[in-house]
This record gives C-alpha cells, structure tokens and sequence, in this order.
C-alpha cells in the first residue's frame, strides 16, 4: 500500500475513533437509562420476582402475559388509557389550532395573548394539578362558583366516576394547547400571504379561506401536532396521580399509573414489568405509525 493510501486510511481510522470518543457519553446514557432498563423489564416480566423476596425469584414464562388477559383492572386501566387517548388528542389539537389562529392576527397587544396562552406550558404537571384539584374543590373551588352564576352545578369532578376522566382531560387540554398552538403558528406564518390576498380578490370569506388554505397549508404540521400529542397521552400519569390516586372506582387508572402501583405499591416487580412491556409495544406500533404518516405527508 502506498504511503498516500495509508495516510487517507489512518486519516479515516481517526476521524472515526474521534467520532466514537464524542459520542461515547451518550451511548453510555442510552445504554443505561435507556436499553438496560428495558432488557431488565423484559427479563421481569417472565419471573415472578417479588420486591421483598428477590431470593425466591424463579422463571415462570408466559404467567404474567396470561394473568394481564384475565385482570379486569388491567383491562379497565388500559380501556382509561384509550379513553383519555381518544378525548384529549383531538381537543387539544382543535384547541392549539384555534388559539394559533387567534394569535396570528395582527392586531395590537397580540404578544400578550401569546405569552398567555404559553405560560401553563412552562408551568410543571405536578403544581398543575394540586392548583386544579382546588379549582375542582366541589364545596368550594373556583369551577363550581363560576358556573353556579350562570345556574349550572355543582359538579362533582374528580370524585365522580364519569366526571373524573372527563375533568382530567380538560386540565390537560389547557395546560398542553400553548406548546401545540406555538408549532400551528409556525407552520401559520409559513403560507404565502399573496395566497390570502387573491382569495379575497375573488371575493373568498373567512371560512373558505380556512378550508382551502390554511388547512391544506397546515396538512402537516396537523400530522405532527396529533401524533405528538397521542405519545404524549398515552404517557398518562401525573394527573391522576397527584388529583385522584386513580380513582374513583379505578376511573382514572391507566397503565403507567398501574405499573407504577404493581412495582411500587404492591412491590409484585414481575407483573409490573409486564404491563410495562405492554405498554412499550404500544407506544413502539403508535411511533411505527407516526413515522409512516409522516414520510406519507413529506412525500406527498
């Protein structure tokens, strides 16, 4: 080999050691908070690995799996997931929507409206959640004493079993719409003006501009805006956890709250394990179909 040849090899050797060197610290991270934790979740989930007991832990198969098809908790947890799934995604998309709409007018004192709507954002879930579970106090939260003006009420919110999901969703939608409403301004601002300008020359109202505009424009970022939000809800847990301890009558309980309280609350590792795996496989096909719709939109 010529001494030109080994130099542009040794020179390629280098420049990928260097690469593995820098990005070694992260490959470690992903190694153990990330592939080991999971690699340990799956193993659980075949053993009947008890907290207390770790000595008595034996290899059971497919136990936990079949126990999770006969658990009507289980069912019932992942039937809430779904539920909370199905509500909050379209609301808080429509919501997010409708706000960047808003915000996107030029009128004055606008930014005001945006740091607004952007605020619960940046407050955390948790202080979220105590500030809405006393909002939704039903002797004497502010939710109940508004309504009561208009002659509606009381409601029971968080401590009836059909008003808690419901209630749940609409704190959620609130404090999650500004993030989406930030992404639907974005793709707002990047339509063409002149597209507007030659609607209205032909006389177009507001409404078919909405429909023949800014939605086919928005097709996208809807896409992107909905997917999201689905990962997101079926991550489901502080709320419940901190406003009704997955109640009442397990109303609220989803999966990562039953995870949590099968490996936590009743230290049974190997079953928690394997909600979590069901849970993984989830969130694994909705992120397979995320990214097949979204190389459907690019492309198209």
């Amino acid at each position: 080999m010529s001494p030109k040849k080994n130099r542009t090899v040794r020179e390629r050797f280098m420049r990928s050691l260097s690469g593995y060197v820098f990005s070694a610290p992260a490959l470690v991270l992903l190694f153990v908070f990330l592939l080991l934790p999971t690699l340990m979740a799956l193993y659980y989930s075949f053993t009947n690995y008890y907290l207390l007991l770790p000595d008595q832990t034996e290899f059971i198969g497919i136990e936990n799996y079949a126990r999770l098809l006969k658990d009507k908790l289980f069912l019932r947890s992942l039937g809430n997931t779904f539920l909370f799934v199905g509500l909050v995604v379209p609301l808080q998309t429509i919501t997010a929507l409708t706000l960047a709409l808003l915000v996107n007018q030029k009128l004055g004192g606008i930014r005001w409206f945006r740091a607004a709507f952007i605020a619960p954002v940046m407050i955390s879930m948790v202080v979220v959640s105590i500030l809405w579970t006393f909002i939704y106090n039903p002797t004497n939260g502010l939710a109940n004493a508004v309504l009561g003006i208009v002659g509606l009420g009381p409601f029971e919110y968080l401590t009836n079993p059909i008003q808690a999901m419901p209630s749940i969703v609409l704190m959620s939608v609130w404090q999650g719409a500004g993030y989406q409403m930030m992404i639907f301004l974005a793709g707002l601002q990047d339509i063409p003006e002149h597209l507007y300008e030659a609607a209205s020359i032909d006389g177009a109202s507001a409404w078919q501009k909405l429909l023949h505009i800014t939605l086919p424009g928005l097709r996208n970022v809807i896409v992107f805006v909905g997917l999201i939000t689905l990962i997101a809800a079926t991550k489901l847990f502080i709320q419940p956890f901190v406003m009704t301890q997955g109640g009442p009558l397990d109303a609220t309980k989803t999966l990562v709250y039953m995870v949590y309280e099968e490996g936590f609350k009743f230290r049974d590792v190997g079953y928690s394990s394997a909600i979590a795996i069901v849970f993984f496989v989830i969130v694994l096909v909705i992120s397979i179909i995320q990214r097949k719709l979204l190389k459907e939109t690019q492309e198209s």
